[in-house]
């Protein structure tokens, strides 16, 4: 299956997110993992570089070109982080997806920017149906404040996209695990945020 993980605004946490999948698909789920960067800023490529620096296994080589996608078999689970720099990769990548998941922060701002990628999709597709999430990145801990759960209620809103249960939270653990080249449930097995990742993880791959 190829999984597409992006959206049009930046700082959404995406690399974040196919880092910590991948890692987990392929330790978790125990299947062999294909990961695409397509960023021209290449963060999940530097994070699995720092992974191989530092010796950790699995080692993931991540691909940084389109051309190769959907060869892998059946056998592999594909995971594609998307740039906005090269529309053609862009293009080929979400009209060879079986889903794609959008992780959208807690903004008004993001919740425009997931509208204005539907569009895109939808243009990209010209009707070919595809599996589209949304899952909320970088939600704020303090249960006071509104804006995580008004983001969610405005993506609800939105034609033809479902919104996961699971939540990604704004947690130090992320940012700290992925400059070490380390999935959150390596470097804190027990912490909140290796839960939401396996959480989010079990969501997306079910036994």
């Amino acid at each position: 299956m190829i999984t597409l993980i992006g959206n049009l605004k930046g700082g959404t946490g995406k690399s974040t997110v196919t880092f910590n999948l991948a890692l987990w698909v392929a330790t978790r789920h125990n299947r062999h993992v294909v990961v695409y960067d397509l960023d021209p800023q290449a963060t999940t490529l530097d994070a699995f570089e720092i992974r191989q620096e530092e010796g950790y296994l699995p080692a993931i080589q991540p691909q940084t070109t389109v051309g190769s996608l959907g060869t892998e078999g059946g056998h592999s689970e594909v995971l594609v982080d998307i740039g906005l720099a090269d529309m053609a990769a862009l293009e080929q990548a979400v009209s060879q997806a079986d889903r794609i998941l959008i992780p959208v922060s807690p903004s008004q701002a993001d919740v425009w920017s997931t509208q204005r990628f539907l569009k895109m999709v939808e243009t990209i597709r010209a009707g070919k149906p595809v599996e589209l999430l949304a899952v909320i990145n970088r939600a704020d801990t303090h249960h006071a404040v509104r804006e995580t759960d008004e983001a969610a209620e405005a993506i609800q809103m939105l034609d033809g996209i479902r919104l996961l249960e699971s939540r990604l939270y704004m947690r130090t653990t992320y940012r700290r695990s992925f400059s070490e080249g380390l999935a959150v449930f390596e470097m804190e097995p027990r912490s909140k945020a290796a839960a939401e990742i396996e959480e989010l993880g079990r969501t997306l791959y079910p036994v």
